[in-house]
């Protein structure tokens, strides 16, 4: 199945794929990614990533992956909070992960998290190899959703957790009408900041194609995952997602 996420594209003139496209809007924005980020979420992503990791302290995982890691937040914030032995951050940009390394570096955490260039749809990775996956902010760049979803799936132990943090858009007033009007000038700020023209137009055309919330769920289970559910965060603004791998 082709979903419409799958086709909103970075740069809509290119042919290249959309691993391709993203790479290089990645890579053009890498060195404001994490202040724009920030920014633009009015300090709300640090928030949204410290609920997700804490959601999976029961779980208490030893080995994770994190996917579409960029500069590496998520993982920092999984290492203090998680404690875990050891963390893989994945992503196709090279120069989002080299600030990421820099950050692990200067937290003292080298030996700890692992940066390397994979592609989500094809890992690369032996199965049943990690306790927990986290992707925050991510699977609306996956290419091909079903596969990325079934390959994240193939590397978990059994009884290993998914947790996803996702742009969402509020259903209810106030929120669903302010969050339109915000999203309308989210490119103007990207732009003025990053200097790309491009970035911030894709970011609210490829939040509002995305599945979300029980839309999502399915697609998880469909893929493998159980016990599949969803937690709107910040009245809808995030969807925080956590799935299982069955024993």
């Amino acid at each position: 199945m082709v979903y419409k996420a799958e086709k909103i594209v970075p740069y809509e003139s290119s042919d290249a794929p959309k691993h391709v496209q993203i790479e290089q809007m990645f890579d053009e924005i890498a060195g404001q990614y994490d202040f724009l980020n920030h920014t633009l979420s009015m300090g709300l992503d640090k928030y949204w990533r410290k609920k997700g990791i804490l959601a999976l302290k029961a779980y208490a995982p030893k080995i994770i992956l994190d996917i579409a890691t960029g500069t590496g937040d998520l993982a920092l914030d999984a290492c203090r909070l998680l404690k875990p032995d050891k963390i893989l951050g994945i992503d196709i940009s090279e120069k989002m992960m080299a600030i990421g390394r820099e950050k692990a570096a200067e937290a003292d955490l080298s030996g700890i998290i692992d940066f390397e260039c994979r592609n989500c749809t094809d890992l690369g990775l032996d199965s049943n190899t990690f306790d927990a996956a986290i992707v925050a902010f991510g699977v609306r760049n996956f290419e091909d959703l079903d596969k990325g979803f079934r390959e994240i799936h193939r590397v978990l132990h059994p009884g290993g957790v998914l947790m996803i943090l996702e742009l969402t858009s509020p259903e209810h007033f106030p929120l669903k009408q302010g969050y339109k009007i915000y999203s309308s000038l989210i490119p103007r700020i990207g732009q003025f900041i990053s200097r790309s023209k491009t970035a911030y137009k894709y970011l609210p055309k490829s939040i509002s194609a995305f599945p979300q919330n029980a839309e999502m769920t399915a697609i998880l289970e469909k893929n493998g995952f159980s016990e599949a559910r969803f937690r709107k965060l910040s009245g809808g603004i995030c969807s925080m997602y956590l799935a299982k791998k069955m024993q």
